[in-house]
């Protein structure tokens, strides 16, 4: 992994402004220039449990216990809901500091707008979040249905789907692997898996001791894409990206819990480029599914209108979206944003709990800014659980919009901003 002055070397040598310049405490000079209007973030939902629990596949793929969750599975953990707590601690003190809002404010329906899905994980995040960033605020978490249901503004699902649909997205997939398309993309994380099965201690597991035929699905490369309408796109049970997605999950989440970091591994010692690859295959499998850009322009269509939306709001000054990987994966791709790897972190594009934040501001020229941000806690912030504030602010990485460029100040023009939604919303339109 790159080291954080390595990667601010690299932005600067980029012409990107540096972490320590995006979305943080703004010089004077700054604020003289730039008067910070509003702010739409869209967030993951911080650590829950995993999707499986240990009468799963995933509890049979391993002689080892997993973590004793603080939640039922799927739901947001104790020490996640206090993660998100810091987080939104620190969003209050950049807001106060941004001039957004004053200490203790107390908002009303017309400045912040604050909306969920409906599944217990990402109510709760937001509920936590606002209970650091507005304390005294009486904040409303809005959702749409009881928990825990997906919304459609959430819902990663396909809403057109043709032949020929199915033809550009497969293409597109494919190409992440090269010339061997799907099996090459399984074929570069070999070693991932095989670190993967090593830790898992696979080979003494339940499922081994039963010779069950699911094993074979671990040297499977040839993985089936199903992309169906009103369904999330997805791959077919039987081979080894589908079936280690759910370990790498799971034990990102256990690293992120579990304080002991040998107690984490199984016992085995890891390095953290060793956790790395471990997520590498969780990240890999997000790629695949939400990031071919006729897919990403398809399920990101809802929150691209909706943030479009939030954005050309007169009065809003704060949106709070809470969703999934998925969410902020299709939507970055949808806008075009540069690829990148974040530092300071074992999930390289969407880390547990991260947020993208685009702020809008109005110039002293009378001209409207923007600014993209990814923020997220770091992995020894998370695992350390430390506390947040200007500073020891969270990563704020840059995003680069392809074919925009930032001003002296690293700032975009809202303008170019708003004709990306309307592409990213036309894209849609376009699939046939």
């Amino acid at each position: 992994m790159k080291g954080i002055f390595s990667g601010l070397i690299a932005l600067a040598i980029m012409g990107i402004p540096s972490i320590a310049d995006a979305q943080a405490q703004r010089s004077k000079e700054f604020k003289d220039k730039y008067q910070l209007k509003e702010a739409v973030v869209l967030s993951r939902h911080n650590i829950r449990s995993p999707l499986s629990d240990s009468k799963s596949d995933l509890g049979r793929m391993t002689p080892h216990k997993w973590t004793d969750w603080s939640a039922a599975k799927s739901e947001l953990t104790s020490r996640g809901g206090a993660l998100e707590t810091m987080m939104g601690q620190y969003f209050r003190k950049w807001a106060v500091d941004a001039g957004m809002f004053p200490e203790n404010y107390v908002p009303t329906a017309d400045d912040l707008n604050v909306i969920a899905n409906s599944m217990q994980r990402c109510i709760a995040t937001a509920q936590y979040f606002t209970s650091g960033f507005m304390p005294v605020g009486g904040v409303r978490v809005n959702h749409r249905y009881t928990p825990s249901k997906m919304d459609p503004l959430f819902n990663p699902q396909l809403t057109k789907v043709s032949p020929e649909f199915v033809e550009i997205a497969m293409k597109q997939i494919n190409d992440m692997g090269g010339k061997k398309g799907i099996v090459g993309i399984n074929e570069a994380i070999a070693p991932d898996y095989a670190l993967m099965t090593e830790v898992l201690d696979v080979k003494d597991s339940p499922m081994a001791k039963a010779n069950d035929p699911k094993l074979k699905a671990l040297d499977n490369y040839n993985t089936e894409i199903v992309l169906e309408k009103w369904a999330e796109p997805s791959m077919k049970s039987g081979s080894a990206l589908k079936e280690l997605n759910s370990a790498s999950d799971a034990f990102i989440l256990q690293y992120y819990e579990e304080p002991d970091t040998l107690k984490a591994a199984f016992g085995h010692k890891l390095t953290r480029k060793d956790w790395e690859k471990l997520a590498h295959i969780k990240d890999t499998y997000q790629d695949v599914l939400f990031t071919a850009p006729i897919v990403a322009a398809n399920v990101a269509n809802p929150l691209i209108q909706y943030m479009y939306d939030e954005l050309r709001s007169p009065d809003r000054k704060f949106t709070f979206l809470v969703g999934h990987d998925s969410n902020l994966s299709s939507v970055a791709t949808a806008l075009g944003v540069e690829e990148y790897e974040l530092p300071n972190a074992i999930e390289k594009k969407t880390p547990i709990g991260s947020k993208i934040v685009i702020e809008k501001f109005l110039g002293a020229d009378g001209q409207e800014y923007a600014d993209i941000n990814i923020v997220y806690q770091s992995v020894d912030q998370l695992r350390q659980m430390q506390l947040l504030g200007l500073d020891n602010p969270p990563c704020i990485y840059p995003l680069s919009l392809k074919g925009l460029t930032r001003n002296a100040d690293g700032l975009y023009k809202m303008s170019d901003v708003a004709a990306r939604f309307e592409k990213a919303l036309q894209d849609y339109e376009n699939i046939k």
